[in-house]
């Protein structure tokens, strides 16, 4: 994996702005979405993480686990409003695109080329960009991005909903100061982090980024009850393990590292 610079600085984004990292639901993987409600609710369109979130990390196939809710989503959405979103596939570390190429062959849905890696606004615009050209375009409210990784992907869906010039960033979150409102984009895509991994990669980290998240819940009032409202709407109980698959395979981390998981 190339060194994420745009990922490494998101700390001191969020110094001034904790709630970049806050999701908007957080659930074990993505059979526990509720795809038609989503749609009922007015999302069109979806962005996704592939390592660890559809496919094992480093490769192409989906996580045959996942079949049937890959199949829904994509049956709900329509295949051309489904956009994978990766820091593998379909970047510089990428050399004729071919993975990206075996990732839309596998999965049936199109990987962003994009020279800059998440979490980066040259990333985000890239995402607005492709939706905003679809025969129906598809605004960044109407989109939800799932992935599972806090500093890249839920942060990537904030920007999305974020002006692409700095300036005009800047003079919103002058604005948003002056009025006391909250400094969140009301007009951004709804965040939905995936807590669980099919192979145990990066843990330190990913139990820092599940402690960060608890912590400014804390500190920001109505967080917490707002993630599980929209959690109540959109999300179905975590599904119980099925087959021959050991636990130590299984995509679930240890309660310990995600609390969302006992109060779903």
């Amino acid at each position: 994996m190339p060194f994420n610079f745009p990922g490494t600085i998101v700390p001191l984004y969020a110094l001034f702005n904790p709630r970049l990292l806050l999701p908007s639901i957080a659930v074990a993987d993505i059979r526990q979405l509720e795809w038609a409600a989503l749609r009922k609710a007015g999302y069109r369109g979806a962005v996704f993480d592939k390592d660890n979130c559809l496919t094992l990390p480093h490769h192409d196939r989906l996580v045959p686990e996942l079949n049937d809710a890959w199949a829904e989503c994509r049956k709900t959405f329509g295949s051309g409003n489904v956009l994978i979103v990766s820091n593998s596939a379909g970047t510089a570390e990428d050399p004729g695109q071919l993975q990206a190429d075996s990732v839309t062959h596998h999965l049936r849905a199109p990987v962003l080329l994009h020279a800059s890696l998440k979490p980066s606004y040259t990333c985000a615009h890239g995402v607005r960009t492709y939706f905003s050209s679809l025969p129906a375009p598809i605004a960044p409210h109407e989109l939800v991005v799932v992935g599972d990784r806090v500093f890249t992907d839920v942060v990537l869906a904030r920007r999305i909903g974020q002006p692409a010039s700095v300036w005009k960033r800047i003079a919103a979150r002058l604005r948003l100061s002056q009025s006391g409102e909250p400094e969140v984009d009301v007009r951004g895509p709804l965040a939905i982090w995936t807590t669980g991994v099919w192979t145990r990669e990066s843990m330190l980290m990913r139990s820092a980024e599940a402690k960060l998240v608890k912590t400014i819940e804390s500190w920001i009032p109505q967080a917490a009850a707002g993630r599980k409202t929209l959690q109540g709407r959109f999300v179905k109980p975590v599904p119980e393990p099925t087959g021959v698959v050991s636990q130590e395979k299984r995509p679930w981390l240890q309660p310990s590292v995600w609390e969302g998981r006992r109060n779903a």
